[in-house]
């Protein structure tokens, strides 16, 4: 969280000036306690030295996360805030500032017959544990900034929430019946502008169980509200006076813009987002726009057999408490393809590998939802005739799992499934 980074850039930065006003002044009364030996003078050109140094690199770490962010957005202008870099930034820029001031002030208790030895060297090793932590986020600069780090990074939020969102709680399906009439319904509308972040379901249920309701939400995870939206439908023979409608609106986390941690649906949206870029003209790079749908595929078959749409949640003893209103499976596979297919009709390695993505659906897919890659079947299929030639029309219509270039199965062999796991392939690609 941005704000823990935040306090634990501050506690550094204190703690280092702290610790070099109050370490010197030990050394005076302990002179025994440590470290290297030095003189005063040798002791005043290596602090000042480790100042000038750490200062220096204070601005040059700050230079290269500007560029950084700028590298960032240009791939996805939400992509900042959802990895989040230049918050864990902060605690590398407290790290250094809590060093200068504690080099600085240091440096100015050193008196002609008084080095404090252990201060100097602790600078020292504060200097080489500073080194270590640009080291290695360098190392993460060199990643970020390329197309498929920023795909691996958003790829590994949303596999890491994409279970606990929407598949392991409540009833899906329709939802569940209330026990009380329809026409005993309150509805409660949101006091402030933002983006739904979450709604807590656990929560709301709990909420709607101390007043003995059933709580329907009208909106969803990732819609924009303005002050009076109506929110919640509240439906209770309970009086409107008795109940707590801060604790129900609490429910519904509202902030300025979305967030990938409980919003599964927006990590598809970035990275589509990404592939959209890739595929741009100014842009023109297919291959990160491969490593987007290798994901997407990836989170698609994740969610390929899992209960999805609206889940209703259920107190102790079965009573109905709180309906949500979660995407469905044709919602997200319209999220993951829809503008994909569209902007990568003209690309022929775009064209195979989204081939390769419906055939392999097919095979994972139950009876039920298989008529919902009709619609993208068909449109690539209309869009390889749009190729110049016949032969490249018939290459389009190969699936292959890297976009181009993948080798042929041998005869007779199955090609792996996406567990490792071999499958029959419906049509030789490559």
């Amino acid at each position: 969280m941005s704000w823990a980074n935040r306090s634990a850039a501050v506690a550094l930065a204190g703690g280092g000036a702290m610790l070099g006003w109050w370490l010197p002044r030990l050394e005076r009364t302990h002179p025994s306690l440590g470290g290297f030996t030095y003189d005063s003078a040798t002791a005043l050109a290596t602090l000042s030295a480790i100042s000038t140094g750490v200062i220096t690199l204070f601005g040059l770490v700050l230079a290269a996360t500007t560029i950084v962010v700028q590298s960032v957005q240009a791939a996805s202008p939400r992509l900042t805030g959802v990895l989040g870099y230049f918050e864990r930034s902060l605690m590398l820029f407290g790290a250094l500032a809590g060093t200068a001031l504690y080099a600085l002030i240091v440096l100015t208790q050193i008196r002609p017959d008084f080095a404090p030895n252990l201060s100097v060297t602790l600078a020292v090793v504060f200097v080489l544990l500073s080194s270590a932590a640009i080291l290695r986020s360098l190392a993460g600069l060199r990643e970020m900034i390329t197309g498929g780090g920023l795909v691996r990074a958003v790829a590994q939020q949303l596999h890491a929430v994409l279970d606990s969102e929407w598949t392991t709680h409540g009833t899906h399906g329709p939802a569940t019946a209330s026990l009380f009439q329809p026409d005993e319904s309150i509805e409660l509308a949101v006091q402030r502008r933002g983006v739904v972040r979450r709604i807590d379901s656990a929560a709301l249920a709990a909420a709607a169980e101390r007043i003995d309701a059933h709580v329907v939400c009208l909106i969803s995870t990732g819609t924009f509200v303005e002050p009076g939206t109506p929110a919640l439908q509240i439906i209770t023979a309970a009086p409107a006076g008795q109940l707590d409608t801060a604790r129900l609106l609490s429910a519904l986390h509202i902030g300025p813009s979305r967030r990938l941690d409980h919003d599964p649906a927006y990590g598809l949206r970035l990275l589509v987002d990404i592939a959209l870029r890739a595929l741009s003209p100014a842009v023109n790079d297919p291959t990160t726009a491969i490593q987007a749908i290798d994901r997407i595929e990836s989170a698609l078959l994740r969610l390929a057999r899992c209960p999805l749409g609206p889940t209703t949640h259920h107190d102790r003893t079965g009573v109905p408490r709180a309906t949500i209103n979660h995407p469905r499976w044709t919602d997200l596979l319209e999220l993951a393809l829809a503008e994909i297919t569209i902007r990568g009709a003209t690309s022929l390695q775009v064209h195979r590998r989204l081939s390769f993505l419906l055939a392999t659906l097919t095979k994972h897919l139950p009876p039920d939802r298989l008529e919902s890659l009709t619609l993208y079947q068909d449109a690539l299929a209309h869009t390889a005739r749009t190729f110049p030639t016949p032969a490249l029309t018939a290459l389009a219509g190969q699936p292959d799992p890297q976009g181009l270039g993948a080798p042929a199965m041998p005869f007779g062999l199955p090609e792996p499934g996406p567990d490792g796991s071999g499958s029959a392939p419906d049509t030789p690609h490559g």
